[in-house]
This record gives C-alpha cells, sequence and structure tokens, in this order.
C-alpha cells in the first residue's frame, strides 16, 4: 500500500494513456471515426476486396478519379444501382477532400453498409501516396 501510496502518479499515468488508447475503440473518437488512409484503403481493396466509390460529381470524377472508382455522386447516392448488393462488402469512400464521403458514409451506414470507411484527405491523399488516378474521356 506504501508503494501505491508513494506512487500514485504513475498509476495515473497508466491510467489516463491507458483510456486515451481505448478511446477511439470505444467509439469515442469523434468524427474521425471510420477514416482511413490510403495505405489502409489498398489494403481493403486488395485483402477483402472492399469497392472504391467515388461520390463527387460528374464533371470532377471525369476530370481525375482513383483509378477503379465506381461513379457515384452525393446526390443519387440512395437508391443507386452502382453500390454492391452486398452490404457486408467494404467501401472505400473518395472525394476531393474527404468532407462529402464523409455524409456518403452516414448515409450509406444508414442504409446497412456497416463497412463504409472514409478515405481521409480524399483524392489529394490518393496522389500524395502516388496510387494510380484515371481521367474520363
Amino acid at each position: 500500500m506504501k508503494f501505491f501510496i508513494d506512487n500514485w502518479f504513475l498509476f495515473l499515468a497508466a491510467l489516463v494513456s491507458g483510456g486515451l488508447l481505448a478511446w477511439p475503440k470505444l467509439g469515442g473518437g469523434g468524427g474521425l471515426a471510420g477514416r482511413i488512409s490510403a495505405a489502409e484503403a489498398v489494403q481493403l481493396i486488395n485483402r477483402e476486396k472492399a469497392v472504391l466509390i467515388d461520390v463527387c460529381e460528374p464533371a470532377e470524377y471525369a476530370a481525375g478519379h482513383a483509378a477503379g472508382a465506381k461513379s457515384v455522386p452525393l446526390g443519387s447516392l440512395a437508391g443507386s444501382t452502382e453500390l454492391p448488393k452486398n452490404k457486408a462488402l467494404p467501401l472505400v469512400l473518395v472525394c476531393a477532400s474527404g468532407a462529402r464521403a464523409s455524409r456518403a458514409a452516414a448515409q450509406l451506414k444508414k442504409a446497412g453498409y456497416d463497412k463504409a470507411h472514409v478515405l481521409a484527405g480524399g483524392l489529394k491523399a490518393w496522389r500524395e501516396a502516388n496510387l494510380p488516378v484515371e481521367k474520363s474521356a
């Protein structure tokens, strides 16, 4: 007991650091929950057959999009036939910066796509990771 009393600050530090490590897993991660890096997106695509969905407007999509991404603009997300019928498949949502993709992820999670992830940083982060970008004709 004397050891605990003499070193209470060490126990407090261990408790606080453990709590901070567990915070994102417990759902307290705030707006960053569900965001993944470009490297994590590639891993999901390769390992779990994740589908890359670009939620930009058609003109933005034509100007440049992640290679292999399906175009499903945010405004036409509800009821789109481009979304996979298997709702257990992971989805990686991409837009220019990540803002629209976050809104799309919220809509898709309500629709039953529990594995909808947002590419943090959007297409800009995809390009910075030197991943392939295509342009439509």
